[in-house]
């Protein structure tokens, strides 16, 4: 049994595996083949951070591959009541088949891991949001091939997609530039562990962005951290990606965002809704990368 609580949880190999998967996946359901090797099978969503496209994905997702879904709130649960997260995954994981969590600390996630029966999928934690950097990944691959050798500026605050990218960046082989403002930067120690020739940081944006192949951002204010907006604007505000910072990049560099967006302040209105945006696909993608991912992680290599 394997769990997704990060990317370094699988090999290089196994997201080569994902990648040509969900290819395949997105294939069939745009010719509208029915595809469900997951009758029967049943996925638990535990939120305690409020989403809209993990929610919409994970639930579509699993209901296209021929299971269904139960989503668990906090406030609706004995969760919200103090019930250790411990007790929560002993008997939620003789329930359900997989379960995805979209919380706190990792070390939640973890907890629940330690002690589930099923795999346990991160829906996001504040360290890392490792669903959508693989569905960042694959768009790359749809829209420009492998990501191996490329460059990708990380252009705001280093959160837990920065993380994740990261991470990403010394499993897949490529380089990633990250400009965050004095006090929002990369942790030392995680810098640090950064293998050579896969990390560089930067204080000045245009300079990260420089000959890149992916500009990436995020909103200036992650989940939680609501009461440092202000303060956040006014750090942030030389780190707009616009028209002026993606013609610094490649000519056919990708503009990428999670999302939700904030127009005119982490990105322009012009380079959201632009020719090189492709967050709509990436926000698609996250459907067919994890129906490839929760496919993999209860039937192991499908190749059908």
């Amino acid at each position: 049994m394997k769990h997704f609580l990060q990317l370094t949880d699988f090999t290089a190999e196994e997201f080569a595996h994902l990648f040509e998967r969900t290819r395949v996946i997105k294939e069939r359901f745009k010719k509208y083949e029915p595809y469900q090797p997951l009758v029967d099978r049943m996925l638990a969503m535990v939120f305690e951070k409020s989403s809209t496209r993990t929610r919409v994905s994970f639930e579509a997702g699993m209901f296209q591959l021929g299971g269904a879904s139960i989503v668990l709130n906090t406030g609706d649960t004995q969760l919200g009541r103090g019930e250790p997260i411990e007790d929560v995954s002993r008997v939620v994981s003789r329930m359900v088949d997989i379960v995805m969590i979209r919380t706190f600390e990792q070390t939640i996630i973890e907890r629940f891991a330690a002690h589930s029966r099923v795999p346990v999928i991160n829906g996001l934690t504040n360290e890392y949001h490792p669903c959508q950097v693989l569905a960042d990944i694959y768009t790359h691959v749809e829209h420009r091939g492998p990501i191996r050798g490329k460059t990708v500026a990380w252009i705001g605050d280093s959160n837990n997609m920065c993380n994740t990218w990261l991470q990403a960046a010394e499993l897949l082989d490529f380089r990633l530039h990250v400009a965050s403002p004095a006090g929002y930067e990369l942790e030392p120690a995680r810098a640090a562990r950064a293998g050579k020739g896969h990390l560089e940081m930067f204080t000045d944006p245009m300079q990260a962005a420089r000959g890149a192949d992916v500009v990436t951002t995020d909103v200036w204010t992650s989940m939680g951290w609501e009461d440092e907006t202000e303060a956040r604007k006014d750090a942030f505000s030389a780190f707009t990606v616009d028209a002026d910072m993606m013609a610094v990049a490649r000519p056919d560099a990708l503009f990428m965002h999670c999302l939700p967006a904030h127009r005119g302040e982490e990105v322009s209105e012009d380079v959201l809704e632009g020719p090189q945006s492709v967050v709509w696909d990436e926000a698609e993608n996250r459907l067919h990368a994890q129906k490839a991912l929760m496919e993999y992680l209860l039937l192991g290599k499908v190749t059908q």
